[in-house]
């Protein structure tokens, strides 16, 4: 959770909930699209708290939505659905080893559709714990088909 730094709640220390600031950002957001002068981003929250997990996104335009998987970009488009398959065949049970393969299944199959990047990427796990983030790796890709 992130701890307030302003306002006259200072006095109080209230740290504010992973949905809370996901709700305050999307505020933000929409606040700045309405003044003309949007923050060209979309943010994903992670978060844990009291025993339950939060995840969110919110855009440009102040548009957000919660759910299980989440995705932001042109992964919004391509990989998202492949995220959703996935929970859905698993019911939910999902390990740390199968949600690291799914990302880097996702990871892929954008660097193979976008001529724009690499395929160099970093991992995050977010528990009740904090927050782990991996080392930056590159992606094992394959050029060599016949069609080339």
């Amino acid at each position: 959770s992130a701890r307030v730094s302003s306002g006259p709640w200072l006095s109080l220390s209230y740290r504010m909930s992973p949905s809370e600031i996901h709700s305050y950002l999307t505020r933000v957001m929409y606040s700045r699209r309405g003044k003309f002068d949007p923050l060209w981003n979309t943010v994903i929250v992670a978060g844990f708290r009291d025993g339950k997990s939060f995840l969110g996104v919110a855009d440009l335009v102040g548009s957000n939505y919660t759910d299980c998987t989440v995705a932001s970009g042109y992964g919004a488009y391509i990989a998202q659905p492949l995220l959703r398959k996935f929970w859905e065949e698993k019911g939910g049970n999902i390990t740390e080893e199968d949600a690291s393969d799914i990302l880097q299944h996702c990871m892929k199959v954008l660097y193979y559709r976008d001529a724009r990047t690499i395929n160099r990427i970093q991992l995050g796990k977010v528990t009740a714990a904090g927050v782990e983030i991996s080392e930056p790796f590159s992606l094992p890709t394959n050029w060599v088909f016949k069609g080339f």
